[in-house]
């Protein structure tokens, strides 16, 4: 399904239709399971994301609204991570084999792949409340839905212009305060607020791409790099968080010690690409990128 809104149609019902249909096509993932539970419930969560990113746009024009809906889809997918958290850890760990540098480095990371994968299938196994947890989730967003269809909002084009204008300075700035804090500081939380913001961008950018294709695109492609690495940099982040938690789940101090030298060394690389690329993407000033937006709109509209 196309991300993408019609600037030719209300702004506001175009917000409304798009999620509508991904609410939709949430709950065809959970009731359907066409490639099996984890596919299920991991295209079910970023239906989610993507959700939750439109109704930033609702913030300034109805606030309650995108507070208690933003809160339902999130916990949503908390409410279904278990299962598949384990099963990143196992993509996380296969992704970290393609940059082992020795030997006793590449066993090591195939040991603990071994362990990984085998506390992935355990927890496949043992998640027997998942069926009850997907059957509330699938009511969850049928509420979602009915609380989407009831929301009534001004349609006029001065509102549409203030809702597209303040949403992106405000995620523009978001994004900006998060790339200082990474540059000055490498702490995992802010490489991660970052990620976040790159994902956001990377949505704003999809659905919006028929106000100028070429040069949307273009950002767009740049914006799911940045994601990219990014996402990759948060998964070695959680790899590091629960070798330093279950250090037991390993075999032996040897083998541990290469896995987080291993990941201290992916990640440095992943940070400095990301950072180089980020002060790229998001090279425009927030105020100003949010003003040719508006004014695209505002063209588009006509």
């Amino acid at each position: 399904m196309s991300f993408k809104i019609d600037p030719a149609r209300s702004f506001v019902e175009e917000i409304r239709r798009k999620a509508l249909q991904l609410i939709d096509d949430a709950i065809a993932h959970l009731k359907d399971q066409p490639d099996g539970t984890d596919r299920a419930v991991h295209d079910a969560r970023k239906k989610f994301k993507r959700i939750r990113a439109l109704y930033r746009f609702l913030e300034k024009e109805a606030p309650d609204f995108r507070k208690m809906e933003n809160a339902r889809f999130r916990d949503i997918a908390r409410s279904l991570s278990a299962a598949r958290d384990a099963a990143a850890l196992v993509e996380t760990i296969t992704y970290l084999q393609g940059f082992a540098r020795s030997d006793p480095e590449r066993d090591a990371l195939a040991t603990v792949h071994d362990v990984l994968s085998k506390r992935r299938d355990d927890a496949t196994h043992e998640d027997g409340d998942l069926p009850k947890r997907i059957e509330a989730a699938i009511q969850s967003c049928e509420e979602g839905r009915h609380a989407l269809s009831a929301l009534s909002l001004s349609h006029g084009e001065k509102t549409a212009l203030k809702m597209i204008r303040k949403t992106w300075e405000k995620q523009r700035r978001k994004a900006l305060d998060a790339l200082g804090l990474c540059h000055g500081q490498a702490h995992d939380e802010y490489f991660h607020d970052l990620r976040k913001s790159g994902q956001i961008y990377w949505m704003h950018l999809a659905l919006l791409q028929k106000l100028w294709p070429s040069a949307m695109r273009a950002k767009r492609k740049d914006a799911k790099q940045l994601v990219k690495l990014l996402g990759h940099e948060h998964d070695l982040s959680v790899l590091a968080a629960f070798a330093d938690r279950e250090p037991d789940s390993f075999a032996g101090g040897e083998t541990l010690a290469l896995l987080l030298d291993a990941i201290i060394d992916r990640q440095q690389a992943l940070r400095e690409e990301s950072l180089a690329l980020a002060d790229h993407v998001f090279a425009e000033t927030a105020a100003r990128e949010a003003e040719i937006v508006a004014l695209l709109w505002k063209h588009a509209a006509r």
